[in-house]
This record gives structure tokens, sequence and C-alpha cells, in this order.
């Protein structure tokens, strides 16, 4: 294996020309079908297998245009104090406000709280529930807009009124803010370490070039073997981190060739040779970790594993191939001046050590102090998981300044801690006698287990053979 990446290495540095236009013709030739193809699928997050997914398949066909995945907005309206919600004025309000927003754009349903019964004991809380023919995510700016202009008719009223749901959910998008601080962030580092602008530069113009096939081939094939919007995310994070990171070990190898006196190509030849097994070996480490996400039996992590191990593929080709291209351009340049002056002489006897080597140095002669240091620092660092929430995260989780969290909160005062965390049951009577006694048996059975405060009246479907039944608890 080190013999052939020598000779890959080598050959990638004296043919750079050609390597460098057939990783650019690559990317321009994928770029272009990303930008031809058709638009990925809508998400979906299905558990083949599970109770709950064929709850979710049967209300799909027992309930047709109901979307059982649709996103929703909960209006939570809180009185004045000293006032009740039902008042006359208030509940003129409430009604005005949801039949404002009950022929909107993307609205197939408004439930007022006093049709429903969406009002708590004490009289000062009501809820309306607003449904969406669009997914969480997808709902057009046009209805959310809507949807807080309607609120703020209510709260120029007098009324507390603040929106929760998935209506307010944004839909994800690669590429933000978080990854342009990450590069910085790398760029900052790999200056310090490298002490060179071209030495830092290239290990993020290489895993930029990686990322972006990556992503691009996720795109252009995402209809044709149906990748969501989603699936490049974890190619994205991953495929940033190791380019960066096997460019590094050759850049750095490399450099290190150069200070021992040999020629650019062939310190290129045995930077690729010897770290790039370590490139190898890392990879393939990652690509098999990724490909085990199939084992879950999730298809959407599945698909997310598979195309981030595709990325990872590339960034070690890259590293394998385009990065000693890359040097072959950059030559000497790719040390700091002061050590291309010093050359060999650098790291010889009267070379004055730098930063990592008095590092290695110290960790040498106090093996122990920095074993039980280092282990003292893990488990600081390992502190937050004490208080670790399992679960996706709902509008508990947000900032008591957003309107989701305030509404989340409204209902737990108003109808009680459990009220935002419902359990829906599906009764399948199909083929039952009395369909209407057999969801009755299941409310009353439900009703009767401990933790369970309340359970709402069966909504049958048109056929009148399918039941949904709600169980709010403690």
């Amino acid at each position: 294996m080190a013999t052939f990446l020598y000779r890959l290495g080598r050959w990638s540095f004296l043919r750079r020309r050609l390597v460098t236009l057939l990783w650019v013709a690559l990317l321009a030739g994928v770029g272009v079908l990303a930008a031809k193809a058709p638009a990925a699928p809508d998400d979906g997050f299905a558990m083949p297998g599970t109770e709950a997914q064929k709850a979710f398949d049967l209300m799909d066909e027992r309930f047709p245009g109901a979307m059982s995945d649709g996103a929703s907005a909960r209006i939570v309206f809180v009185a004045p104090s000293g006032q009740k919600i039902t008042a006359t004025e208030n509940q003129q309000t409430v009604e005005k406000t949801v039949a404002e927003l009950a022929h909107g754009e993307q609205v197939v349903g408004a439930a007022g709280p006093f049709k429903t019964g969406a009002v708590s004991q004490d009289g000062t809380t009501a809820y309306a529930t607003i449904s969406y023919d669009a997914k969480p995510g997808k709902v057009s700016t046009g209805a959310t807009d809507a949807l807080e202009q309607a609120a703020q008719h209510a709260r120029d009223a007098g009324l507390t009124v603040d929106i929760g749901g998935t209506a307010l959910m944004a839909g994800g998008e690669a590429g933000g803010s978080a990854e342009a601080i990450g590069m910085a962030m790398s760029a900052v580092v790999l200056v310090i370490t490298f002490g060179s602008l071209l030495a830092a530069g290239l290990p993020l113009l290489t895993a930029v070039i990686g990322v972006g096939l990556g992503i691009a081939l996720i795109t252009g094939l995402g209809s044709v073997l149906g990748l969501s919007s989603t699936t490049s995310t974890l190619a994205m994070m991953l495929g940033l981190a190791v380019g960066i990171d096997y460019a590094v070990f050759i850049v750095s190898r490399y450099r290190a060739e150069l200070l021992d006196g040999y020629a650019p190509k062939e310190a290129a030849g045995r930077a690729v040779g010897t770290a790039g097994s370590a490139v190898v070996f890392a990879g393939l480490t990652v690509i098999i970790a990724l490909a085990g996400l199939s084992v879950v039996g999730i298809p959407l992590l599945a698909k997310m594993g598979l195309a981030a191990a595709g990325t990872v593929v590339i960034a070690v080709l890259v590293a394998l191939t385009l990065v000693p291209a890359l040097l072959g351009f950059i030559g000497p340049r790719v040390l700091p001046r002061k050590l291309r002056k010093r050359g060999r002489a650098a790291t010889g006897a009267g070379a004055r050590p730098n930063g990592g080597t008095r590092w290695a140095r110290f960790v040498l002669r106090r093996p122990v102090a920095v074993l039980v240091g280092s282990v003292i620092g893990l488990g600081v660092l390992a502190l937050p998981a004490l208080d670790l929430r399992l679960g996706l995260p709902g509008d508990e989780a947000k900032p008591t300044s957003t309107t989701q969290r305030r509404a989340y909160d409204h209902l737990s005062e108003g109808f009680g801690p459990g009220f935002n965390g419902p359990l829906t049951l599906l009764v399948d009577a199909k083929g039952v006698p009395d369909p209407k006694a057999a969801a009755q048996q299941v409310g009353d059975a439900v009703k009767g287990l401990p933790g369970v405060v309340a359970v709402t009246p069966a909504a049958f479907n048109q056929a009148g053979d399918t039941a949904l039944v709600t169980a709010m608890p403690a």
C-alpha cells in the first residue's frame, strides 16, 4: 500500500496540471448535473415495522386529506388578568382571529376553541388549531406571515397571544452560518499551526472542493435514489471535517520531508506514501461506521449515512491526488520564509524546538500526570451529559424569548404539564359490529390507566370504521 501511494503521490505531483484539470472538470460536470436535476423529494422520517409507523400509514389511508404528518399551529389565547377568555368581548376576538385564518394560504382546517372545548378549566386560557397541507418546514412565508398578523390583531385587542406547533418550524438549509464559522476557526488554527497562509489555505480549499463535489452528486442523484434535501446534512459536516484533516496529514508530512532535505517531488511521494496510509485507514474506518447506520432500520438515516460515506470516499481521493498536485504548484512556499532559508538545519541537532516538540517532551517526562489530568478534563467536559435529554427537542427546548416557548408554557399552566405531550391512539374498528362501542371501550380502558388525566371523545373517519382517541398524560 505504501509503495502504491508513494507512486500515486509522486505521479500527481509531476502531473499536477492534468490532475487539477481532471478534478475541476469533474466538479464542473457534476455541478451541471445538480443544477439540471429534478427537485429532491420531500423529507420523510419513517420507521418501518414499528407500531407508530403502522398507525401513521393507516391514518393516511383511512383519513384521506388529513395528512398525518402535516404542519399545524396552535394559537394560544390568554385573557387579561382578572378576566375570562369566555367573556363576550374576548370570545369575539378569538373567533375573529380564527375566522381570519380559516381561508388562508395552505390552510386546510381552523378549529376554534369554543367549538372543540379547548378552554382551560379556570377559563383563562384557550387555543385554536390551524392545520396546513404542507409538512413542517415547508409552510410558505405567506402562510406564516398571515399567522403572525392574525395573532398581532388579537394582541392589539388586549389578549396575550402566542403561537406554537410545527408550522413555524424553519426548513434546514445546508451551508449556513455554522459551517462558515467552523471554516473561519479552522483557518485561524491552521495559520497558527503552519505559519504560512499557503499551507493553511490548501486544506481548506481541497476540503471545499471535496464537499462541493459530494453535495453536488447527492443533489444530482436525489430524484433517482430518493435522497431528500436533508440527506446532505451529515455529508457536509463530516466532509469538511475529514477533508481538512486528511489534507493536513499530507501537508504536514510534506513539510517535514522538505525540511529533511528531500526534493519537492520526492517529498510529495514520501508524504502520500506515509501519511497517505493513515488517510486510507482513517477513511475506511469512517466509511464503515457510516455505512453501519443502515443497520438501524430507518431509511432516512441509512441514506444519510451512505451519502456521507460517499463524501468521505471523495475526501480520501482528494487528499491522495489533488493535495500533492496543488503542492506541486506551491513547492517549497508551503514552508514559512524562515524555515525555507534555514532548510535542513531547521531539523538538526541545533534547531530550536517548536511548541509541539516541547509539549511532546513534557508528556514523555510526566506521563502519569498528563494521563490523570486528561481523564479529569474529559470528566469535566462530560458533565453536561448528566442533564442529557434523549429524544427530538420540541418547543420546550426553545428560549423563553420565542413565541413557541411562551405558547408551550401557557398551555402547561392552563391545561396541565402533560398537555403538550398528548398520546394519539388509532382504533381500527373495520369489521367490528359496533365501531363506536369499540372506540368507547378503548377510551375507557386508557382513562383508567395510571398517569392519564383525560381522554378525548373518539373522532371517526367518514367511513366510520376508524377512530382517533387522544390521551392526556399527567
